[in-house]
């Protein structure tokens, strides 16, 4: 990383961070106040008969353009503000911008004067056509061939009802995740006192005094699982989190059924058949010959690997006087994985996580990425060299936010964009690891460039003045993975802002972020990137000392072979299990959005759909019945853009191991293969057909062989 004394003035100053409830609402309504006064102007002025690409298409992307570049942050205070209201407000501006989207695409006089310009054929650069095409596809899908009158109407409320949906979806979900359950001390037996200290405590003189509440954020929710030795609060936890949002199965329900009616209106068998058309995929037929296939191939292994943890269950509680009744239940699930890879691995996660402390983890991360992709990230700061028109505390939405300049590391150095770091839990945050582009990249009317700035957002445990925050192997394996989805929206290069960076196909947009997870399994990776963090200061040593066992020596500085060995041969433990999960979510997105019958899904139970589905795929056991959980109303990626897209994590996984296996295994740190990857992929956004970009990288269309043998392996 470039240090201080290097640093450069960006040719474009971040954006400030200073927004209130009122403003966000008053900014919301000024750009598409100013965005609808500008698609008037066009309507007025042009005609079908002197429609063009300049001066229909290209205005609107201009509108396009600089509606992303300032709406996108406006929406982001609803992810990452402290201030409910703020919050609040921020999902207001969402509302109000998806009203003005469905208003545009569903604009007769707009529509005439595209379709005008898409039939005139006129000869464009590639990414314009693309433009134009996905455009005009946008109208059509939003209903504007349908005759006026009723039908037009009725999906006109269908749209808005869906808008509204979708972020009261959302709300709630986010509401729900700081909420928990309050368990004894002894209930929580297990769990390490470090964690046990970050949890709230009830107050003395309140009813249950001196109970401890974990919360069904993630970090909470795993750390609990995987730890507490009381079966009892396992399963009330697991049971718990799946209740946790009631108040969304009736959303949900009613989600499923308009997007099933718009469909029909549009004239397709069901709402797959028509957000599948213009992915990767094409059709729901080939998703579901997919995934078929894979269970196929997981089925028996997962049994397998269900048999061999039934065993260490069955030992442990005999150990403890227990009888084992023969069932492995669901909440059994990450405390005997854990157990597994202790046991019979030698994988002790918090062992491991001493070697990634948060901070050098970082460094270490984005040295690979220059290394690999030619970038080079500076810490941005006030410091002399760096040029700022606003206060540090302007720039960013709360005090634990780093910013990063990001230049070109050749000698040109021309300056790419912002990255910004929000990586530590607080209340109110987006419970997920994140990543939210905050401006997009694209050519301004003068010609020029804007830059994109870009976060990523994750919930590690806040660091203490004695203990740095230490991440465990599969946290070092999540900020590979959203820093890669933030390179991608740094080092893309498109005309439009509808293209930039992730804002490809959606099943192949998770290909370059799960592409870089596989440097957090490359061994001489894993011991660069290490640093045991009782070499990082005084006091970090004192507290290490304090926590060791019989006079331990000091650990080496680097993680040593035999720990690295043993985190590599655990890689495929219970891997098919993970992926029979990730199946479940998918098959189940599929039976919801891919029903042709309009009555089927009224009758559907959807809960007990969704819990059913879950026993015939996952080989472990849960409650009675099928009417115990909810799992769909924490289902976010569903009400979000993964709609009929959740199997794009999986399809995304071949694309991402066959560029891998193809051009990176054998030599992961090839510099030139990383820029070839970077300027071919990367740098192309959405712009080109997904496809066409693999194809073009591999030098060949993709395959699934090396998927295939990543999953067989032992």
């Amino acid at each position: 990383m470039t240090s201080p004394k290097q640093q450069r003035t960006p040719p474009q100053q971040p954006p400030t961070f200073t927004a209130t409830p009122v403003t966000i609402i008053q900014d919301t309504k000024h750009l598409i106040e100013h965005a609808r006064e500008t698609r008037n102007k066009i309507k007025r002025n042009i005609q079908p008969k002197t429609a063009t690409f300049n001066n229909v298409i290209l205005p609107l992307a201009h509108i396009d353009n600089n509606l992303a570049s300032k709406s996108h942050i406006l929406v982001f205070y609803r992810a990452v503000s402290t201030d409910p209201e703020l919050r609040n407000a921020s999902t207001e501006a969402r509302n109000l911008l998806d009203s003005y989207k469905l208003e545009t695409m569903m604009d007769d006089g707009l529509f005439a004067l595209v379709e005008a310009v898409f039939h005139k054929n006129e000869d464009l650069d590639p990414e314009s056509y693309r433009l134009l095409n996905k455009l005009y596809m946008s109208f059509v899908r939003h209903g504007l061939r349908l005759s006026a009158g009723y039908q037009r109407n009725q999906f006109r409320e269908i749209q808005s009802r869906l808008s509204w949906i979708k972020g009261e979806f959302q709300k709630n979900l986010a509401e729900a995740n700081n909420t928990g359950i309050w368990f004894t001390v002894g209930e929580l037996d297990g769990l390490p006192g470090e964690f046990l200290a970050t949890l709230m405590r009830r107050k003395a003189g309140d009813a249950n005094e001196d109970k401890l509440r974990v919360t069904f954020n993630d970090s909470d929710l795993f750390q609990t699982l995987r730890y507490a030795t009381d079966s009892e609060t396992r399963r009330r936890l697991y049971i718990a989190n799946e209740n946790k949002c009631e108040q969304n199965v009736s959303l949900f329900r009613e989600a499923i059924l308009l997007r099933h009616e718009a469909a029909r209106l549009l004239e397709y068998p069901s709402h797959a058949a028509s957000r599948i058309e213009d992915k990767m995929a094409k059709c729901p037929e080939l998703v579901n010959a997919f995934l078929t296939d894979l269970q196929a191939h997981l089925r028996d292994d997962g049994r397998g690997e269900v048999e061999k943890l039934k065993q260490l269950k069955k030992a442990d509680l005999e150990s403890q006087g227990e009888i084992f009744d023969g069932r492995y239940y669901l909440w059994d699930h990450q405390y005997y994985h854990r157990m597994m890879l202790e046991k019979q691995y030698s994988v002790h996660h918090d062992k491991i996580a001493e070697y990634f402390p948060l901070q050098s983890t970082i460094t270490g991360i984005l040295e690979i990425c220059e290394t690999l992709f030619g970038l080079s990230f500076t810490e941005f700061t006030t410091d002399e060299g760096t040029k700022l028109s606003s206060p540090r505390d302007t720039l960013v939405w709360h005090e634990d936010v780093q910013i990063f300049s990001v230049w070109n590391g050749d000698e040109a150095g021309d300056f790419i964009g912002y990255l910004y770091m929000d990586l530590f839990l607080r209340e109110g945050k987006y419970a997920n690891a994140a990543n939210f582009n905050l401006i997009p990249g694209f050519i301004k009317q003068n010609g020029t460039r804007q830059y994109p700035a870009t976060a990523l957002v994750c919930n590690f445990s806040k660091p203490s003045f004695k203990a740095p925050c230490l991440l465990k192997h599969d946290e070092v394996v999540t900020l590979f993975h959203e820093l890669g989805h933030a390179v991608h929206d740094l080092v893309s290069k498109t005309i439009y802002s509808l293209f930039h960076g992730t804002e490809t196909e959606v099943d192949f947009g998770e290909a370059p972020s799960q592409m870089l997870e596989n440097w957090c399994w490359t061994p001489s990776v894993l011991q660069s990137l290490s640093r045991h963090y009782s070499y990082l200061s005084s006091e970090y040593f004192d507290h290490w000392t304090e926590r060791r066992v019989d006079e331990e020596p000091q650990p080496q500085e680097q993680m040593p072979d035999v720990m690295i060995e043993s985190l590599l041969r655990a890689k495929h433990v219970n891997g098919a299990l993970f992926h029979l999960r990730q199946l479940h979510f998918a098959m189940f997105d599929m039976v919801v959005h891919d029903t042709g019958n309009h009555r089927v899904i009224e009758e559907l139970d959807i809960s007990a759909k969704y819990n059913s589905l879950l026993a015939e795929i996952l080989p472990m056991d849960g409650p009675e019945g099928d009417d115990w959980g909810h799992g769909q109303t924490r289902f976010q990626h569903l009400l979000g853009e993964y709609d009929a897209g959740y199997y794009g994590y999986l399809f995304s996984k071949v694309y991402s191991t066959d560029m891998f296996y193809t051009v990176f295994k054998a030599d992961p740190m090839n510099s030139l293969q990383g820029r070839r990857y970077r300027y071919t992929v990367l740098e192309k956004g959405g712009s080109v057909d997904g496809l066409m970009i693999l194809t073009d990288f591999l030098g060949r269309e993709p395959r699934t062989d090396a998927f295939y043998k990543e999953l067989c392996q032992p």
